[in-house]
Protein backbone atom coordinates (compact mmCIF):
# COMPACT_ATOMS: atom_id res chain seq x y z
CA UNK A 1 0.00 0.00 0.00
CA UNK A 2 1.15 3.54 -0.74
CA UNK A 3 1.48 5.34 2.59
CA UNK A 4 3.18 8.49 1.32
CA UNK A 5 2.63 9.47 -2.33
CA UNK A 6 5.40 12.09 -2.26
CA UNK A 7 7.94 9.45 -1.26
CA UNK A 8 6.53 6.95 -3.73
CA UNK A 9 6.91 9.35 -6.65
CA UNK A 10 10.49 10.48 -5.88
CA UNK A 11 12.22 7.92 -8.17
CA UNK A 12 9.76 8.69 -10.99
CA UNK A 13 10.49 12.42 -10.73
CA UNK A 14 14.20 11.71 -10.70
CA UNK A 15 13.90 9.50 -13.78
CA UNK A 16 12.00 12.18 -15.72
CA UNK A 17 14.55 14.86 -14.77
CA UNK A 18 17.52 12.66 -15.72
CA UNK A 19 16.06 11.55 -19.04
CA UNK A 20 15.10 15.07 -20.07
CA UNK A 21 18.71 16.15 -19.56
CA UNK A 22 20.03 13.14 -21.51
CA UNK A 23 17.62 13.54 -24.44
CA UNK A 24 18.23 17.27 -24.67
CA UNK A 25 21.93 16.47 -24.67
CA UNK A 26 21.40 14.25 -27.73
CA UNK A 27 19.65 17.14 -29.48
CA UNK A 28 22.55 19.47 -28.68
CA UNK A 29 25.06 16.98 -30.13
CA UNK A 30 23.09 16.65 -33.36
CA UNK A 31 22.87 20.41 -33.72
CA UNK A 32 26.60 20.80 -33.22
CA UNK A 33 27.52 18.06 -35.71
CA UNK A 34 24.83 18.34 -38.40
CA UNK A 35 23.14 21.66 -37.69
CA UNK A 36 19.84 19.80 -37.39
CA UNK A 37 18.39 17.29 -34.91
CA UNK A 38 15.63 14.67 -35.25
CA UNK A 39 14.61 15.80 -31.75
CA UNK A 40 12.81 19.13 -31.85
CA UNK A 41 12.11 19.33 -28.12
CA UNK A 42 11.50 17.12 -25.07
CA UNK A 43 8.90 17.34 -22.32
CA UNK A 44 8.26 15.13 -19.32
CA UNK A 45 5.94 14.75 -16.38
CA UNK A 46 5.05 12.53 -13.47
CA UNK A 47 1.39 11.52 -13.47
CA UNK A 48 -0.58 13.42 -10.79
CA UNK A 49 -1.82 11.34 -7.87
CA UNK A 50 -5.48 11.92 -8.80
CA UNK A 51 -4.79 10.63 -12.32
CA UNK A 52 -2.96 7.60 -10.92
CA UNK A 53 -5.89 6.75 -8.67
CA UNK A 54 -8.41 7.24 -11.49
CA UNK A 55 -6.43 4.94 -13.76
CA UNK A 56 -6.11 2.35 -11.00
CA UNK A 57 -9.90 2.17 -10.81
CA UNK A 58 -10.38 2.23 -14.58
CA UNK A 59 -7.74 -0.46 -15.25
CA UNK A 60 -8.44 -2.47 -12.07
CA UNK A 61 -4.88 -2.03 -10.78
CA UNK A 62 -4.31 -2.72 -7.10
CA UNK A 63 -1.91 -0.58 -5.06
CA UNK A 64 0.38 -3.51 -4.38
CA UNK A 65 0.76 -4.02 -8.16
CA UNK A 66 1.07 -0.34 -9.05
CA UNK A 67 4.82 -0.36 -9.79
CA UNK A 68 4.49 -3.42 -12.03
CA UNK A 69 1.22 -2.69 -13.84
CA UNK A 70 1.16 1.08 -14.46
CA UNK A 71 3.66 1.90 -17.17
CA UNK A 72 3.28 5.66 -17.52
CA UNK A 73 3.66 7.12 -14.03
CA UNK A 74 6.85 8.63 -15.46
CA UNK A 75 6.30 9.84 -19.01
CA UNK A 76 8.33 11.72 -21.58
CA UNK A 77 7.45 13.06 -25.01
CA UNK A 78 9.90 13.65 -27.81
CA UNK A 79 8.64 15.95 -30.56
CA UNK A 80 10.02 15.70 -34.08
CA UNK A 81 9.64 17.75 -37.23
CA UNK A 82 9.14 14.85 -39.64
CA UNK A 83 7.69 11.33 -39.49
CA UNK A 84 11.06 9.93 -40.56
CA UNK A 85 12.63 11.57 -37.51
CA UNK A 86 10.40 9.47 -35.25
CA UNK A 87 11.99 6.25 -36.42
CA UNK A 88 15.49 7.71 -36.23
CA UNK A 89 14.82 8.62 -32.59
CA UNK A 90 13.42 5.15 -31.91
CA UNK A 91 16.61 3.60 -33.32
CA UNK A 92 18.67 5.84 -31.05
CA UNK A 93 16.66 4.73 -28.02
CA UNK A 94 17.07 1.07 -28.93
CA UNK A 95 20.85 1.45 -28.84
CA UNK A 96 20.97 3.04 -25.40
CA UNK A 97 22.39 0.97 -22.55
CA UNK A 98 20.71 2.93 -19.74
CA UNK A 99 17.18 1.84 -20.65
CA UNK A 100 15.74 -1.64 -21.12
CA UNK A 101 12.95 -1.53 -23.70
CA UNK A 102 10.12 -3.92 -22.87
CA UNK A 103 7.54 -3.03 -25.49
CA UNK A 104 7.08 -0.85 -28.56
CA UNK A 105 3.72 0.29 -29.93
CA UNK A 106 3.70 1.88 -33.37
CA UNK A 107 0.58 4.02 -33.55
CA UNK A 108 2.15 6.14 -36.30
CA UNK A 109 1.39 3.72 -39.12
CA UNK A 110 -1.11 1.73 -37.06
CA UNK A 111 -3.30 4.57 -35.85
CA UNK A 112 -5.91 4.16 -33.13
CA UNK A 113 -9.61 4.24 -34.13
CA UNK A 114 -9.82 7.83 -32.88
CA UNK A 115 -7.13 8.87 -35.37
CA UNK A 116 -4.42 9.16 -32.71
CA UNK A 117 -0.85 8.65 -33.93
CA UNK A 118 2.36 8.36 -31.91
CA UNK A 119 5.14 5.88 -31.19
CA UNK A 120 5.16 4.50 -27.64
CA UNK A 121 8.08 2.84 -25.91
CA UNK A 122 7.69 1.13 -22.53
CA UNK A 123 10.98 0.59 -20.74
CA UNK A 124 12.76 -0.05 -17.45
CA UNK A 125 15.05 2.63 -16.09
CA UNK A 126 17.42 2.31 -13.09
CA UNK A 127 17.34 5.17 -10.59
CA UNK A 128 20.12 5.54 -8.03
CA UNK A 129 18.52 6.15 -4.62
CA UNK A 130 20.13 6.51 -1.19
CA UNK A 131 18.88 3.02 -0.41
CA UNK A 132 20.37 1.62 -3.63
CA UNK A 133 19.28 1.11 -7.22
CA UNK A 134 15.55 1.10 -7.96
CA UNK A 135 14.27 0.05 -11.39
CA UNK A 136 11.06 1.74 -12.48
CA UNK A 137 8.75 1.48 -15.45
CA UNK A 138 8.41 4.53 -17.70
CA UNK A 139 7.08 5.51 -21.11
CA UNK A 140 8.38 7.63 -23.95
CA UNK A 141 6.05 8.89 -26.68
CA UNK A 142 7.66 10.03 -29.93
CA UNK A 143 5.53 12.08 -32.33
CA UNK A 144 5.60 14.96 -34.78
CA UNK A 145 4.54 18.48 -33.90
CA UNK A 146 1.32 18.02 -35.91
CA UNK A 147 0.51 14.75 -34.12
CA UNK A 148 1.17 16.40 -30.78
CA UNK A 149 -1.12 19.34 -31.57
CA UNK A 150 -3.99 17.00 -32.47
CA UNK A 151 -3.41 14.71 -29.48
CA UNK A 152 -3.24 17.65 -27.05
CA UNK A 153 -6.51 19.17 -28.28
CA UNK A 154 -8.27 15.78 -28.47
CA UNK A 155 -7.15 14.95 -24.92
CA UNK A 156 -8.46 18.29 -23.67
CA UNK A 157 -11.83 17.72 -25.34
CA UNK A 158 -11.97 14.17 -24.00
CA UNK A 159 -11.36 15.41 -20.48
CA UNK A 160 -13.94 18.18 -20.77
CA UNK A 161 -16.67 15.99 -22.27
CA UNK A 162 -15.59 12.73 -20.59
CA UNK A 163 -15.10 11.07 -23.96
CA UNK A 164 -18.78 11.33 -24.90
CA UNK A 165 -18.79 12.73 -28.43
CA UNK A 166 -21.64 12.66 -30.96
CA UNK A 167 -20.83 10.52 -34.00
CA UNK A 168 -20.45 13.53 -36.29
CA UNK A 169 -17.88 15.11 -33.98
CA UNK A 170 -15.99 11.81 -33.74
CA UNK A 171 -15.85 11.72 -37.52
CA UNK A 172 -14.60 15.30 -37.66
CA UNK A 173 -11.87 14.53 -35.12
CA UNK A 174 -10.82 11.53 -37.21
CA UNK A 175 -10.72 13.67 -40.35
CA UNK A 176 -8.67 16.32 -38.57
CA UNK A 177 -6.20 13.62 -37.47
CA UNK A 178 -5.84 12.51 -41.09
CA UNK A 179 -5.37 16.12 -42.16
CA UNK A 180 -2.56 16.47 -39.62
CA UNK A 181 -0.88 13.32 -40.97
CA UNK A 182 -1.30 14.55 -44.56
CA UNK A 183 0.46 17.74 -43.49
CA UNK A 184 3.33 15.66 -42.09
CA UNK A 185 3.59 13.74 -45.36
CA UNK A 186 3.47 16.93 -47.43
CA UNK A 187 6.22 18.57 -45.38
CA UNK A 188 8.39 15.47 -45.78
CA UNK A 189 7.90 15.59 -49.56
CA UNK A 190 8.79 19.28 -49.65
CA UNK A 191 11.94 18.63 -47.63
CA UNK A 192 12.96 15.76 -49.93
CA UNK A 193 12.43 17.88 -53.05
CA UNK A 194 14.48 20.73 -51.59
CA UNK A 195 17.28 18.36 -50.68
CA UNK A 196 17.24 16.92 -54.19
CA UNK A 197 17.36 20.40 -55.71
CA UNK A 198 20.25 21.41 -53.46
CA UNK A 199 22.11 18.22 -54.34
CA UNK A 200 21.72 18.88 -58.06
CA UNK A 201 22.86 22.45 -57.58
CA UNK A 202 25.96 21.40 -55.64
CA UNK A 203 26.78 18.83 -58.34
CA UNK A 204 26.68 21.54 -60.97
CA UNK A 205 23.88 19.87 -62.92
CA UNK A 206 21.38 22.54 -62.02
CA UNK A 207 22.56 26.10 -62.40
CA UNK A 208 20.60 29.31 -62.64
CA UNK A 209 21.76 31.43 -65.55
CA UNK A 210 22.09 35.17 -64.88
CA UNK A 211 19.29 37.35 -66.17
CA UNK A 212 20.71 39.75 -68.72
CA UNK A 213 18.09 42.33 -67.73
CA UNK A 214 18.86 42.11 -64.04
CA UNK A 215 20.71 44.91 -62.30
CA UNK A 216 21.81 45.83 -58.83
CA UNK A 217 19.73 48.46 -57.10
Amino acid sequence: MVEDWDDFLIPYKQAVDELKVKLRGIRAQFLKIDGRSPIEFVTGRVKPVDSIKEKMVRRHISEDRLEEDMEDIAGLRIMCQFVEDIYQVVDLLRKRTDINILEERDYVHNKKPSGYRSYHIIFEYPVQMLSGEKVILAEIQVRTLAMNFWATVEHSLNYKYQGVFPDDLKARLQRSAEAAFKLDEEMSEIRDELQETNQKSSDGSLRKLPDENSHIQ
